[in-house]
């Protein structure tokens, strides 16, 4: 049924999911947890409350298997409501490993949330190094994780890796890198109070002795998703235990392996130590595809040691010979790595890509040995870059090479060497005017990036040449502009024409003194300096973006997935919530039932709080503090008394009863729900009327209202706009009037407004075709409702002037009460469709009855007629300031002004009738708990009895909590209505002129 995507049984099917909910059979239980994220796709927000609170119930269940569905619901429906676990968070825990092992995945992830939201980060974590105020130098377990690879280089590039890693899972990546200072290690760094200790906290405890042992299960991503909860939470010697489980999963499938390596990943960015040990199984074997063999080479390059690096060498070398060149240029860059991490190997890594260099030199094809090629010379490179003046002799070999080497991408990285490095030594300056004349001589013939990368080292060697020696080189800089500047790409002559007006001054041809005024002599040359100086420029490092959560889809996909969250703020779940949700456990695990049980079993909220507060109104003293009365001369001043006393109640409730009573009936209280819910759910004992069960009461005031017509502004809907009628607006208001033709037939008041420049002709609002189908096939259900039209024919306007607005009140039979009704209007003689959207508030009438025959009917429509629902409301607050801040402001009873503002938001919305009006006497004169309105009417199509019951909750000054009881026959008409109550009275309030 949930399946069903119809918005018309809905109710109906959440009525019976709350039921199945509670049912003996696990598999109903299971099913009912399935079935709510279904209906939580249906959008429908006035039933998200009673959603929610059904999975706060599954969560609490014995059964590991339906605790998985609740989880998944939970992540589905509510995943920031995270009070819901609160209530059973340790029983979650100890429930953990028996849970199904997709439902492991999705409670683990809850219970991480909730732990970091409720108590914060653990001060033992990786966590604590990068994101506390504290240096982590100074605590003596973090400082041994680094001290592990003390003889290695790097440290700090694992720190702030590390740092990234843990800052981007708790803002995300891409709100961390848009911050503009997001590489500041200061910028994101939380109070010590947003830690907690592992060895004290308790919650911590559990939740990682619940997950270890999923660290060895056989669905990878369960071992995944429980290393992942470690790596966040347990400490850094605990963190080691992750280790052997996940490289267990790396026997498993491809696709695992790929997914469990690109985590690993992360961890080595910021832990190699975890996998130094462990370097040989990560070693590629001939089966591995390629994605995998480049995340195995990567992580190598992280974990490689000075004790382990000869032997990830020699593997590396059968690399280099693997038929795949792709992988083993991968391979070159990886050796570069290496080098770059450990610069004491630095000269044997060196050593090798020199002798591979002049292996591969004599093959021309880009894509088989020469991207092998480059790449060797890439991590060349990267090497002299370390230390260049002690590498002088190598630049000096590569730039010899120039004649063997064919591949344009390797030359034009050789000849950048030779400009980058050309004040460096003795060897380089000296060879630098043999290198230029070959270059030059070889301009015409070479590639494109060659032909940019020698205008660049001729312009690179004339900034950094000596005295004696700028005149040559001006002949061959100039004589290379001279030839770029007729040379077919344009690239290459607008680097030309660009380098020639930013060295005007040492540029000896007549065309360079031509141009030489374009920019001042000072400025061109401190350009000239800024670009082609050698270390002027700073790189920066790359960013892979591999910063999501472990084991998440975003972490795969390298990118925010839809509905991917980072962890939640640190300490931001507010103890108090937690605190009334426990309390609200308590209380129903003492009466076994929930608050809808209360109502079901004839109990309502107004009952239970006066019972709950019978023992601190009988141990009052001074009752004029505490309970509502009038004094005489109030009575005196005001024109009548609003509020007469009446004995509503219970007579055997002794209302000032001692104490003991009042204990007594609250534990009599308790035993009646328990026993209430139990024969109810085995149906041992058929279901009481609300006045049979109540056992609760006592005396009650009973507030007149007046006469509230005038006040009643009913809400106006938009037929047809101003913008899309060519300046006609349709307004439409539904009428509180009872059509005269048929009980059928609504009553609808309709404005129309000329907006235009221009007068308009013939309005007239008809039937559409479509609906005359659809009415006779309802016909049959009876001749009566057949006769009935579906639109009274409406009063033709003639003319509507400009600025004119003239009211007609139209009669129309809606098919349903929440499907629109087609119209077609005609003006102008055009035709424009519109929709006349129903209310169905006023698919009833008001029905005139006293309080004994409310109670009475009340008592005969139990169980499946009865249908209850909390809202919060607040348009009080509104009128209370008002009052507060008026002339008047001691005229009006705060009770006088809630109650009128419930009434008023009801009658302006719903066409009933108020019954009556009720406070308890002994109320709090601040505390508005107990006051209830009763209204009445009849459904127009069938004569069916509505009868409606709100009864109020919580302080006079503050949003109040609205309870909503409705007993009608009609079970659908009922719940909608019942929802569409809930909508207009949870509505931000609206002033009222």
């Amino acid at each position: 049924m949930a399946g069903i995507r119809l918005h018309v049984i809905a109710p109906l099917v959440l009525v019976a999911v709350g039921k199945c909910a509670r049912d003996p059979s696990v598999y109903v239980r299971k099913c009912a947890a399935n079935s709510l994220p279904k209906l939580h796709d249906l959008h429908l927000e006035e039933v998200l409350t009673t959603i929610e609170e059904t999975i706060g119930i599954l969560l609490n269940d014995n059964s590991p298997g339906v605790v998985g569905a609740a989880a998944a619901a939970f992540s589905s429906v509510c995943p920031n409501n995270l009070s819901l676990v609160g209530r059973n968070y340790r029983k979650l825990c100890e429930t953990l490993p028996d849970v199904e092992e997709w439902g492991q995945i999705i409670l683990m992830e809850i219970l991480l949330r909730y732990l970091i939201a409720k108590h914060g980060l653990v001060k033992e974590s990786i966590m604590f190094s990068s994101c506390s105020t504290e240096n982590v130098k100074d605590d003596s377990d973090g400082n041994s994780v680094y001290k592990e690879n003390s003889d290695d280089a790097g440290d700090g590039l694992f720190r702030s890796e590390l740092e990234m890693v843990a800052k981007s899972y708790l803002e995300g990546p891409e709100k961390y890198l848009s911050r503009s200072d997001y590489r500041d290690n200061n910028s994101f760094l939380m109070d010590i109070s947003h830690f907690t200790s592992a060895k004290d906290n308790d919650d911590v405890k559990i939740l990682l002795h619940s997950t270890t042992p999923l660290l060895w299960s056989q669905n990878s991503a369960v071992v995944l998703a429980a290393a992942g909860l470690h790596w966040i939470m347990a400490p850094m010697e605990d963190v080691k235990r992750i280790v052997k489980p996940l490289l267990f999963v790396l026997r498993s499938s491809s696709a695992s392996r790929y997914v469990v390596l690109g985590n690993i990943l992360v961890f080595a960015k910021s832990m190699p130590s975890l996998f130094a040990p462990y370097f040989e199984d990560f070693f590629v074997t001939s089966s591995d595809p390629y994605q995998i063999k480049a995340l195995k080479l990567e992580i190598l390059s992280l974990i490689a040691t000075y004790s382990t690096f000869s032997t990830i060498l020699q593997e590396f070398q059968d690399y280099i010979r693997d038929p795949n060149r792709r992988f083993a240029a991968d391979t070159v860059a990886t050796i570069g790595l290496c080098a770059q991490r450990l610069p004491n190997v630095a000269a044997l890594c060196l050593e090798g890509l020199l002798a591979l260099t002049g292996q591969e030199s004599q093959n021309n094809e880009m894509d088989g040995e020469g991207c092998v090629l480059v790449q060797a010379l890439a991590s060349i490179k990267q090497i002299i870059n370390l230390d260049p003046p002690s590498h002088e002799k190598v630049v000096i070999q590569l730039v010899r090479s120039l004649d063997t080497i064919k591949v344009p991408q390797a030359r034009a990285m050789i000849t950048w060497m030779a400009g980058e490095y050309s004040s460096v030594g003795s060897f380089i300056p000296r060879a630098l005017m043999t290198v230029l004349q070959y270059l030059a001589w070889c301009f015409p013939s070479e590639s494109l990036e060659m032909k940019l990368q020698i205008l660049n080292t001729a312009a690179k060697v004339q900034v950094n040449a000596e005295d004696e020696d700028i005149r040559t080189h001006n002949k061959i800089l100039s004589y290379v502009l001279e030839l770029a500047k007729y040379d077919s790409s344009y690239d290459v002559r607008d680097r030309a024409r660009v380098l020639k007006k930013l060295l005007p001054c040492n540029v000896s041809s007549d065309y360079m003194k031509e141009e030489a005024n374009y920019l001042p002599h000072n400025r061109s040359v401190q350009l000239a300096e800024c670009l082609f100086k050698r270390g002027a420029k700073q790189q920066a490092k790359p960013n892979d973006g591999r910063f999501y959560l472990p084991g998440s889809l975003s972490h795969l996909v390298l990118h925010a997935a839809p509905g991917y969250e980072p962890l939640p703020s640190p300490c931001s779940l507010v103890s108090g919530d937690l605190a009334h949700d426990s309390n609200h456990v308590h209380v129903e695990a003492r009466g076994g039932a929930t608050d809808s049980d209360l109502y079901e079993y004839g109990l309502d909220r107004s009952d239970e709080e006066s019972i709950s507060g019978s023992q601190d109104i009988a141990t009052d003293s001074d009752g004029s503090d505490n309970s509502y009365s009038m004094s005489d001369s109030e009575i005196e001043d005001g024109a009548e008394p609003l509020i007469h006393l009446s004995d509503t109640g219970n007579a055997n409730l002794n209302h000032g009863g001692s104490g003991e009573d009042s204990l007594m009936g609250l534990d009599n209280f308790g035993k009646l729900m328990s026993g209430k819910a139990l024969e109810s759910w085995l149906d041992d004992n058929p279901s009481q009327s609300s006045s049979q069960v109540r056992q609760a009461g006592g005396y009650s005031a009973r507030i007149l209202m007046g006469d509230l017509g005038s006040k009643v502004k009913p809400k106006t809907y938009t037929l047809l706009d101003a913008a899309n009628g060519n300046g006609l607006n349709i307004d439409y208001t539904f009428s509180s009037e009872i059509s005269s033709i048929s009980k059928l037939l609504v009553c609808i008041e309709v404005s129309f407004t000329n907006r235009s420049t221009e007068s308009m002709f013939k309005l007239s609002l008809h039937e559409e075709e479509s609906n005359k189908g659809l009415e006779s096939a309802e016909g049959a259900s009876g001749t009566s409702e057949r006769d009935v039209p579906t639109l009274v024919p409406m009063e033709e306007i003639d003319s509507l002037e400009v600025g004119q607005t003239i009211k007609r009140v139209i009669q129309v039979q809606f098919h349903h009460h929440l499907l629109p009704l087609k119209l077609v209007l005609w003006y102008n003689s055009q035709k424009q469709s519109v929709k006349l959207r129903p209310d169905i508030g006023y698919f009833v009438k008001p029905f005139p009855m006293d309080g004994k025959i409310f109670t009475n009917k009340e008592s005969q429509l139990p169980g499946m007629f009865e249908y209850i629902r909390s809202c919060t409301f607040n348009d009080h607050i509104v009128e209370l300031n008002n009052e507060e801040t008026g002339p008047s402001s001691k005229d009006k009873d705060k009770f006088l002004v809630i109650s009128e503002s419930i009434a008023l938001k009801i009658l302006s919305n719903a066409n009933l009738f108020l019954v009556s009006v009720d406070m308890p006497v002994a109320g709090n004169l601040e505390d508005a708990s107990g006051l209830c309105l009763r209204f009445s009417g009849e459904i127009l199509s069938s004569s069916t009895l509505c009868l409606i019951s709100l009864t109020v909750g919580g302080k006079c000054c503050e949003p109040l909590t609205i309870s909503v009881k409705i007993n009608c026959e009609e079970t659908v008409f009922g719940l909608n209505l019942l929802n569409r109550i809930i909508n207009f009275l949870a509505e931000p309030p609206t002033m009222r002129s």
